[in-house]
C-alpha cells in the first residue's frame, strides 16, 4: 500500500511540476506578486515573531518580496537548511551570506541563529482543497513540522503554490501534514477551512 501511494505522489507531484514549469516568466512574476499581496493581507505579524520562508529554486513561486515585507512588519526570517539531514530554519539577514545546501538553494551558515517559527509558509509540489500537500519527495517538511510540534510548538502552515498546482486529491499518510491554508495568485485556494466549506456547502 505505501508504495502505491507513493507513486501515485510521485505522479502527482510530476505532473503539477510540469504544469509549474510550463507557466511563463512574466506570469510566474505576475502571480508571485499577487500571492505576496495575499498573503500580507492574511497573516498577522507581531513584532519579533519568527517567519520560515524560502528563497526559490528552478520555477517555484518567489516569495522574496512577500518575506521583506514581513520583516519590515517586524518579522524575524528564517528559512531552511539541512544539517544532519533534518531542516533546522536559520535566521535570515539582510546582506549576510548564504551557502549552497544541495537541490539549487541557499541558506545562511551554520554559525547563523537558529529559530523555531511561529508562521511557516511552506513551498510544494502539488496540492488539493482540503489543504493535503505533496512536497519534493523527501520529507523534510513532514518531519520539521512534527519536530516542532514535538517541543510544543504549533506553527501556523501557509502553504504557497500556483493555482496550476492543485490537484483532485493528495493521498495522505499519518506522517503527512495537512497545510493550515494554500494560497496562490487566486487567493485562499485550501486548507481546513475551505474544505469544511466544502463540505457543508
Amino acid at each position: 500500500m505505501r508504495d502505491d501511494i507513493s507513486g501515485l505522489k510521485a505522479e502527482l507531484r510530476a505532473a503539477a511540476l510540469a504544469r509549474r514549469d510550463a507557466m511563463p516568466t512574466e506570469a510566474r512574476i505576475e502571480a508571485s506578486l499577487a500571492v505576496a499581496d495575499h498573503v500580507a493581507a492574511l497573516v498577522d505579524i507581531t513584532p519579533g515573531m519568527a517567519v520560515s520562508g524560502f528563497l526559490p529554486i528552478r520555477s517555484e513561486i518567489d516569495i522574496r518580496p512577500l518575506m521583506m515585507t514581513l520583516a519590515d512588519r517586524g518579522a524575524r526570517l528564517c528559512v531552511p537548511a539541512i544539517a544532519d539531514g533534518r531542516l533546522q530554519f536559520r535566521q535570515l539577514l539582510r546582506g549576510a551570506p548564504l551557502e549552497p545546501q544541495g537541490f539549487g538553494t541557499y541558506a545562511p551558515g551554520p554559525d547563523a541563529v537558529v529559530l523555531d517559527p511561529d508562521l511557516m509558509l511552506v513551498p510544494l509540489a502539488a496540492f488539493d482543497r482540503g489543504g493535503g500537500r505533496v512536497g519534493y519527495g523527501r520529507g523534510y517538511y513532514d518531519g520539521a513540522i512534527a519536530a516542532l510540534r514535538d517541543k510544543g510548538r504549533v506553527p501556523r502552515l501557509v502553504g504557497i503554490a500556483f493555482a496550476v498546482q492543485e490537484v483532485d486529491r493528495v493521498p495522505m499518510e499519518t506522517h503527512d501534514i495537512h497545510m493550515d491554508v494554500v494560497v496562490t495568485e487566486a487567493g485562499i485556494a485550501a486548507g481546513r477551512a475551505v474544505a469544511r466549506q466544502g463540505a457543508s456547502g
